[in-house]
């Protein structure tokens, strides 16, 4: 019972007010949370038991797919249990320790994803550009290293921010207006200087969203281009149908957080519970679609899929 008698005067403990605003309804929210968390951990780990049971689906594309669907899980695990705890038990407290860590483990699977994206849409531009060379030049092998320069980037970009965080003082006021540790908010709780904080978040965002944005257009201009020049309408539309999975993981991963990143601009007049409410979608509804999109955009995943769903 002491977790439900923490207060902001305790030092090592931050509070994780939740959704203000919104706390009276606090248990009618953890519905959606709950529901989503167990849809997304359903249908990533199916993807994976059956890529990992299934010999023919050990290719690049899949083994890109359960790239995609361990860091769905991973986001959506670094919130979601904390905010049920939030909702359902009231337990609100976090130490420092498990807040920084919490913030590092986020932000850092937050920019593996992207990574993984672009990869995928490298993928597409091999396959629909260069498919003579697409055994060739994306092999597993050659997808795990892109795997692992992916965590490298997200570790170097991301470890320095829990770092910078941890030399700063903390005032007496340790609330924290949100769900989960989120950079800034934390950053906010300073006693000091937080110039250098919002700057590195703000030119990492801007590095990480942009490079990686411009990477899949410019992979997207080259695949339209290379299918406006093929003079057959069903090899068009075939090339196309094999981009749509990823066009739709792309725009369920990248929308919400453009559009949580612009409210929070230049929404001023938006109530704070909207902005911590998006914010939440964006780390709990991509990972809930993304199985699902892929399971039915892609004929032979699906087919597995339904193998092992429909046996008996």
């Amino acid at each position: 019972m002491a977790a439900f008698n923490l207060t902001p005067s305790d030092s090592s403990i931050f509070i994780l007010a939740g959704i203000p605003g919104l706390e009276a309804a606090h248990v009618w929210m953890s519905v959606p949370f709950f529901t989503f968390y167990i849809i997304s951990l359903l249908g990533n780990f199916t993807v994976l038991f059956v890529v990992g049971k299934e010999q023919t689906l050990h290719k690049p594309m899949y083994l890109l797919l359960c790239m995609l669907a361990l860091t769905d899980i991973g986001m959506s695990t670094s919130v979601v249990p904390k905010a049920l705890c939030i909702f359902w038990f009231n337990l609100r407290g976090i130490t420092v320790g498990g807040c920084l860590t919490q913030m590092f483990f986020l932000h850092a699977i937050s920019v593996m994803h992207s990574a993984v994206l672009v990869t995928m849409a490298f993928d597409r531009y091999i396959a629909i550009c260069n498919p003579l060379r697409y055994a060739t030049i994306l092999t597993n092998t050659r997808i795990v290293q892109l795997g692992l320069v992916g965590l490298t980037r997200a570790v170097f970009f991301i470890l320095p921010e829990p770092l910078f965080l941890s030399m700063l003082p903390f005032c007496a006021n340790h609330i924290i207006p949100q769900t989960y540790c989120e950079h800034i908010a934390v950053a906010k709780l300073s006693c000091g200087d937080i110039t250098v904080n919002r700057m590195y978040g703000l030119v990492i965002a801007f590095i990480i969203i942009g490079f990686d944005l411009t990477l899949i257009t410019l992979s997207y201009g080259l695949i339209i281009r290379a299918v406006l020049r093929i003079s057959y309408k069903k090899a068009n539309l075939k090339a196309l149908k094999n981009c749509t999975a990823h066009i739709c993981v792309m725009l369920t991963s990248y929308t919400p957080i453009l559009f949580s990143i612009l409210t929070h601009r230049f929404g001023q007049g938006i109530p704070p519970h909207v902005h911590i409410i998006l914010a939440n979608l964006c780390f709990i509804v991509p990972p809930m679609l993304n199985p699902i999109i892929y399971g039915v955009k892609t004929k032979e995943l699906r087919d597995k899929v339904g193998k092992y769903t429909w046996r008996r």
